[in-house]
């Protein structure tokens, strides 16, 4: 599986969480609501997840492989760092 495409919003409120992200493999399956979030050792992302009736956060997409994982945020860590982003006016727009 490929990524093909990286589409990332920045998000114009100051805070931890800086940018949403969209993803696409293989031309043909995108992963929507990946968030970048800037936490106490650097910035790293956090998949699309949903609050259960317990409280807790469940992703809903998800690498299963460690190692598709550090590829996954590396890919999308540079194009942030890069500056390959769009601006959002808040975070309002966006599905948590």
């Amino acid at each position: 599986m490929q990524i093909t495409e990286i589409r990332i919003r920045k998000i114009a409120v100051d805070g931890k969480l800086k940018a949403y992200v969209t993803v696409t493999f293989d031309d043909c399956f995108v992963v929507h609501n990946v968030k970048i979030i800037d936490g106490k050792t650097g910035l790293f992302i956090a998949m699309p997840s949903r609050k259960t009736a317990t409280g807790e956060y469940m992703d809903i997409a998800h690498p299963i492989s460690p190692e598709f994982r550090a590829e996954l945020q590396e890919r999308i860590l540079a194009e942030y760092r890069a500056g390959h982003v769009e601006e959002s006016q808040s975070g309002d727009d966006m599905i948590e």
